[in-house]
């Protein structure tokens, strides 16, 4: 085995000057990560000096099989921490070899948000808390429960440390350390209140990029806990009963919210949110129903309600805001599954452009 890790780990550097880009994209199910390399003649580090590609739509259950070809468009590059050097991950887009953008890609009516003159002009920031969940293998059970049987109650978990209360550490940290080296903006990770779950944070990252960074933060983990024999699972609620359910927290702020005066910004944007609470809940994840009950740190799905530090909330504002008069709200309804390109899109849609 150490041959093999010899030549995993092997530094091209010395020997030429190409790189490998893997192109990742988004599969038919709107979650499903995939993605294949190529050999690139030098380094690179703009998307637009990048080549398109095509792939065989009809295996990711995205083009039938008479009509096969999917092109992606490489949109935004990271460093590559698996096989490090100059290789690179690359985020793409699909569309069809006209040059529509396939249903599935949700990134493209993202974009053109934030490109509106409106939205750029407001600078909106986006700190998204991405919790998961780890599966032991072969038996889709949690990691750290026992199997076919439960753990102690939660309470002890939260941020929780030693043997019996923190579970996966090892993959935890080894995603947060990738992360930072392939540039994403990820600012924190901790356990989270059922065990075997986790989160980290992503931003503040302004606009497109925070869709870009979420998903290539995904993928990264997705190879880590691959290599680790362990399931990712980003269910919002993974396992019934009394335990805590998967979100994707999202905090938001625009150039006016963070200026003197920001407050008052803020409760029109959360009463402009309210107004269009359905709206936001169909596009916030599959199965958020099983998770936004009124019960563990949630409002119920059909009721929207705001509050200072109040976690029971569908939008919560932090008390510094409240006492400084300007900052920024959590939007707490996205589930963990939820595609960052719609929902940070429609938050800015719903705040800033659209008008009541």
């Amino acid at each position: 085995m150490s041959l093999l890790s010899d030549l995993i780990n092997l530094d091209l550097s010395d020997n030429t000057e190409k790189i490998i880009a893997e192109y990742i994209w988004i599969g038919g199910s709107g979650m499903d990560l995939r993605s294949k390399a190529r050999t690139l003649p030098g380094p690179v580090t703009d998307p637009a000096e990048l080549p398109k590609w095509n792939y065989d739509g009809s295996s990711t259950g995205q083009a039938p099989g008479e009509d096969s070809e999917v092109i992606i468009y490489p949109q935004a590059i990271f460093k590559d921490p698996f096989r490090r050097g100059n290789h690179i991950l690359v985020m793409c887009d699909a569309y069809t070899p006209a040059g529509e953008p396939i249903p599935t890609n949700k990134r493209h009516d993202a974009a053109k948000v934030f490109s509106h003159p409106d939205v750029v002009a407001e600078v909106p920031w986006y700190g998204i808390e991405q919790e998961y969940t780890l599966l032991q293998k072969e038996v889709n059970w949690p990691l750290g429960w026992p199997v076919g049987g439960f753990p102690g109650p939660q309470g002890p978990y939260y941020c929780g440390t030693g043997a019996d209360k923190a579970f996966g550490r090892d993959i935890v940290d080894s995603h947060y350390k990738a992360c930072l080296y392939a540039g994403i903006n990820i600012s924190g990770i901790n356990g989270e209140v059922m065990p075997g779950q986790w989160e980290f944070q992503v931003g503040p990252s302004v606009g497109i990029s925070a869709g870009d960074e979420i998903w290539v933060a995904r993928y990264i983990l997705e190879r880590i806990t691959e290599i680790a024999g362990v399931v990712v699972s980003f269910d919002p609620k993974p396992i019934k009963g009394d335990w805590n359910g998967a979100g994707a927290h999202t905090n938001y702020s625009t150039k006016t919210m963070r200026e003197d005066g920001g407050y008052e910004v803020i409760k029109k944007a959360i009463e402009k949110l309210g107004l269009k609470h359905k709206e936001h809940i169909a596009a916030y994840g599959e199965g958020n129903e099983r998770r936004l009950t009124g019960k563990h740190e949630t409002a119920d799905i059909n009721t929207f309600k705001w509050g200072v530090a109040n976690r029971g909330a569908s939008i919560r504002v932090g008390r510094d805001t409240e006492k400084e008069g300007k900052g920024y709200f959590e939007d707490r309804r996205p589930a963990s599954n939820m595609d960052p390109y719609v929902v940070t899109a429609m938050i800015a849609d719903t705040t800033i452009l659209w008008k009541p």
